[in-house]
């Protein structure tokens, strides 16, 4: 890139060569687990409302979004890594729950994706946003998410197994319930 300094050049010397610098671009990667297990209680209909804060966050900061749902047989992309926009409130208006929770095979393929882009993009910063309410049957071991995360507890009602911390800790990640 040129610039001109002092004006208009009037020899060699008044041209400053500078190479542009970026900022590290940023990419907010959220899991939702959408089983049948999160309409109780408005635990879904309140997540709603978070994400559209946090997509309307990531548009305002220029961060890529990655979003993965979590409910029927197979985890399924909703986004992945793109720029977030309108799509991502339109997708969230029509999100419901239901079916089982492959949140599991859904961790697995996160930590793949996420490897596999970090080779691509070894600048870009990385955040990990889990939304569930950990109603899981078991698991002996979790994936390494190698990046930042928080896993946003949305179990409700009066009856609550409380699986999410130790979800949380599994994956080495911040707890919070979101009632707080």
């Amino acid at each position: 890139m040129h610039t001109l300094l002092r004006g208009r050049p009037r020899q060699r010397g008044d041209l400053a060569f500078k190479t542009r610098q970026s900022a590290a671009q940023e990419l907010w990667l959220v899991v939702v687990d959408a089983s049948a297990s999160t309409r109780r209680h408005q635990a879904l209909s309140d997540a709603k409302g978070l994400l559209a804060q946090l997509f309307d966050d990531a548009y305002r900061q220029r961060a890529r979004v990655a979003v993965m749902t979590a409910s029927g047989h197979v985890p399924v992309w909703q986004v992945s890594g793109a720029k977030a926009g309108g799509a991502l409130n339109d997708w969230l208006e029509q999100l419901g729950a239901g079916g089982g929770t492959p949140l599991l095979q859904a961790l697995q393929e996160v930590a793949q994706w996420l490897g596999k882009r970090r080779k691509q993009l070894p600048q870009e910063q990385q955040r990990f946003l889990l939304l569930t309410d950990g109603r899981l049957k078991a698991w002996s071991t979790l994936p390494a998410i190698d990046c930042p995360g928080l896993l946003i507890d949305i179990e409700r009602g009066p009856i609550r197994l409380g699986r999410s911390r130790q979800m949380a800790a599994d994956l080495n990640a911040e707890y919070l319930h979101i009632d707080d």
